[in-house]
């Protein structure tokens, strides 16, 4: 698959893949959309992203997030 919002360069946020012409990292997305951010607020908040680059950073992590290694996590006893 090719990315063409998403790029990654040792020189900004030590190689982070970040949206192209910013500083906004993948990582940074993500936390936004896990505090209850949508695509709409983000793009609000960055003005100079697009929501197609916002999306595709969501891609972009779901994909790295397919593979075979499992990390245990610890639940709450109810």
């Amino acid at each position: 698959m090719e990315f063409n919002h998403i790029v990654s360069d040792p020189e900004i946020l030590g190689g982070k893949p970040i949206i192209e012409g910013s500083r906004i990292s993948v990582q940074l997305i993500l936390e936004w959309v896990a505090s209850g951010a949508s695509v709409q607020d983000i793009v609000n908040e960055f003005p100079h992203l697009s929501s197609e680059s916002v999306k595709e950073a969501l891609l972009y992590a779901s994909l790295f997030m397919k593979n075979d290694i499992l990390i245990e996590i610890k639940t709450s006893a109810a």
